[in-house]
């Protein structure tokens, strides 16, 4: 590492995870499991849970509770909302989601699932693999999420039984392959009582020699691939000097790709505009270097007339500012998308009118296999459109970088949220 750079493997370990499985898998108490083993949970909230387990009759702890917040979750027995946690271990801290298992809420999966590090898909070793299960892990690698855990559940209800385990995780290596994810590991836990989640499951299965589900989760490499490839730094915000000896002007944003180097030559877009960097300062302090997903402010050698939204990228890397997306969508609207439509589009920063242009098809979610949607797509729907904008954007595709490869279209009469959107291509 260079003196004075601010690079990937300097960040703290944070792993960001989401939960994933059908209704009924046990994810809101997997999550209450993890919060209460990890002593994470309050005494007054852990006192109020216990009251509530009682009031219901329950011999046991319900710590599904801890997460199922709203009260029609708490009364229909199932996760609605995406519910944000976050826990520490010795080694590594967590910012989880709690995502929706049932089909009617694929929009809030994908909400929950789309910034994720690493997934824990759980399935219910009585039910096995059925068919949310294929939709959840199509879905994960349709969002690129780099790892897959498997916690097979409830496997004190099937006696612990080693061929019960291996059956369902030959079954899911096979569909993982089949959809091209890499490396799918499956851990046998019982949420419930707390086996093989923070401790190895021990004498309940002494034919499993893995860790626990918790010990893998802290193993997970956290490869750094954003602080790598070419350089997009999306500005936030131009911070523009004070008084007389207020310096230059500081263009300040969150690194999306890349790592930026006090020297390098970059290229502002859509403007084109050039300059170097003289400058690289986070919280008032100079580095030599810094790298995604850093938030920094940069000094230039000259000053450039830049906005809210332009993003800068080194010489010879920057991509060419498109008019036209093909993308994949997750249509969030009780209203169908018909082509044609004029919306407004988020993408980072930067807002702009577009139309829908043609709907090539619609994704069976269990395993993308594209079908076409001549009714357009429907709530919950992801299918394959295009899209022509008024403004020119810095896109890149998603399966390159997560953050300038996504957008959201907006309502442009109320401003609700219609699609989450991932760039195919872009020209």
């Amino acid at each position: 590492m260079e003196a004075g750079a601010l690079l990937d493997h300097d960040a703290p370990a944070l792993l960001r995870l989401a939960t994933l499985g059908s209704v009924d898998d046990g994810k809101s108490t997997l999550i209450g499991r993890l919060l209460h083993d990890t002593r994470q949970i309050a005494d007054d909230q852990l006192e109020h849970v216990r009251d509530v387990s009682s009031r219901r009759g329950g011999g046991t702890l319900d710590l599904a509770l801890l997460t199922d917040g709203l009260r029609a979750e708490r009364e229909q027995g199932i996760t609605i909302d995406v519910a944000y946690r976050s826990f520490l271990t010795p080694r590594r801290r967590f910012i989880l989601a709690d995502c929706p298992g049932h089909e009617q809420y694929t929009r809030n999966m994908v909400t929950g699932a789309s910034t994720a590090d690493a997934t824990v898909l759980l399935v219910d070793a009585r039910q096995g693999v059925v068919a949310q299960t294929r939709r959840h892990l199509a879905i994960a690698e349709l969002l690129r999420v780099p790892h897959v855990l498997v916690a097979v559940n409830k496997m004190d209800l099937v006696d612990w039984s080693e061929a019960r385990f291996n059956e369902i995780a030959d079954e899911l290596r096979a569909l993982a392959d089949g959809l091209g994810l890499p490396d799918l590991v499956c851990v046998p836990i019982s949420a419930l009582d707390g086996t093989g989640v923070v401790e190895p499951a021990g004498v309940a299965a002494p034919w499993h020699e893995g860790p626990s589900l918790v010990t893998r989760l802290e193993d997970l490499p956290i490869d750094g691939a954003d602080a790598h490839g070419p350089l997009r730094l999306p500005v936030q915000w131009v911070i523009r000097p004070e008084g007389e000896h207020g310096g230059g002007r500081r263009y300040a944003g969150r690194i999306a790709r890349g790592t930026v180097r006090v020297g390098d030559d970059v290229v502002a877009l859509p403007s084109g505009q050039e300059a170097v960097v003289t400058a690289v300062e986070l919280l008032g302090e100079d580095f030599d270097a810094a790298a995604a997903p850093r938030s920094v402010s940069i000094g230039l050698d000259r000053e450039l007339d830049l906005s809210r939204g332009d993003v800068l990228c080194r010489v010879g890397e920057a991509p060419v500012p498109a008019r036209e997306l093909t993308a994949t969508l997750c249509w969030m609207h009780e209203r169908p998308l018909q082509p044609g439509a004029r919306l407004l589009l988020k993408h980072g920063a930067r807002t702009t009118r577009a139309i829908v242009g043609e709907i090539r098809e619609r994704l069976e979610l269990e395993t993308l296999t594209p079908v076409a949607a001549p009714d357009g797509l429907g709530l919950n729907d992801l299918g394959h459109v295009t899209l022509r904008v008024a403004d020119p954007l810095v896109a890149d595709p998603y399966s390159e970088c997560r953050e300038t490869g996504a957008f959201v279209l907006i309502d442009d009469q109320d401003h609700a949220t219609l699609a989450a959107g991932m760039i195919i291509s872009a020209g």
